[in-house]
């Protein structure tokens, strides 16, 4: 499996990120542009098939928690492996706050999913990354759950509350935490993904395993670019106050796997795999890998969600 911690001895150089110093690749992305990357000189890079998705997304300078960045952030590669399970709306209800409903299949019965990231190039540089999100109602929903349901699925819009997400890289760490509000932490993350295999493990604070997989790849098909573009709103904490953080992306290359009879999630211990138990699976609904990605991730804004009593 390919190492996708940056290597013992490689040239770094500390930056400044909101008076932390951060340690990122000498003449990287971010060392060398500051979010505000030369797309052109993307392009010139041979792991990345196109930059016409980004070229229509305008980047703008806003105030953070981390200080002044540019928003958005942009993956020009990047590839990852989703699996996407039925649980017991009961269990999905207890890991949430109470301002946010499970997004329901059918009676009892949401979703949640657990998925592993690699980004080759990336404006922050190489990093991977792994979650366990719960698919949730829109924040201020109106609807009946079926409703809300087939709005997502026809939209290919969907909504998500996160209960982990450990990154392998400090600049990810402080960026995703201070400034949206995911639950991050920085430990040993592998992922390599490709046509023929996914694979992916994530280390817990032992060294030993918390989560992993190791399976075959779903057939892929190439997708033109800007044709398959999906989003996902995630709903976070940040300075006491409720914001959504959207994240957009373009499929390139993808393929799935209805109802999979064996998708080898190795839970060992950890707070993913606790986070995964606590869920109490039911069946894995699906198996999506994309060899062939792109995403922008867009600072969080407050979000106006539905105030009520705690749940006892």
């Amino acid at each position: 499996m390919a190492q996708s911690r940056v290597a013992v001895g490689s040239d770094l150089v500390e930056v400044d990120l909101g008076g932390r110093r951060v340690r990122v690749p000498k003449g990287g992305l971010y060392d060398t542009y500051r979010m505000d990357t030369d797309l052109d000189a993307v392009a010139r890079d041979p792991r990345v098939r196109s930059v016409d998705f980004f070229r229509a997304l305008r980047k703008a300078e806003v105030r953070t928690p981390i200080g002044p960045t540019r928003t958005p952030n942009f993956y020009y590669a990047m590839s990852r492996a989703q699996v996407t399970y039925l649980a017991p709306t009961k269990a999905l209800r207890s890991r949430l706050p109470d301002e946010l409903d499970p997004l329901q299949l059918a009676p009892g019965v949401g979703l949640f999913s657990v998925v592993f990231f690699r980004y080759d190039v990336c404006d922050i540089d190489f990093y991977a990354e792994a979650t366990v999100g719960i698919a949730v109602r829109p924040a201020r929903h109106g609807m009946l759950g079926t409703v809300d349901l087939l709005s997502s699925l026809a939209n290919d819009a969907m909504h998500a509350y996160v209960l982990s997400l450990p990154v392998n890289t400090e600049i990810a760490q402080i960026r995703g935490h201070d400034a949206y509000g995911f639950p991050k932490w920085v430990t040993d993350i592998d992922v390599d993904i490709d046509v023929r295999r996914t694979e992916a493990r994530v280390a817990n604070d032992d060294g030993g395993t918390d989560i992993a997989i190791d399976v075959a790849t779903p057939t892929q098909r190439p997708v033109t670019s800007g044709r398959s573009v999906s989003t996902l709103t995630s709903y976070t904490r940040l300075g006491g106050a409720w914001n959504a953080t959207l994240s957009q992306t373009n499929v390139l290359s993808t393929g799935s796997t209805l109802w999979p009879r064996d998708v080898p999630l190795e839970l060992g211990s950890g707070r993913l795999s606790d986070d995964v138990r606590s869920l109490r699976p039911i069946h894995a609904l699906r198996f999506d890998v994309a060899t062939e990605a792109q995403n922008a991730l867009h600072v969080p804004v407050p979000v106006s969600v539905r105030e009520r009593e705690p749940r006892r």
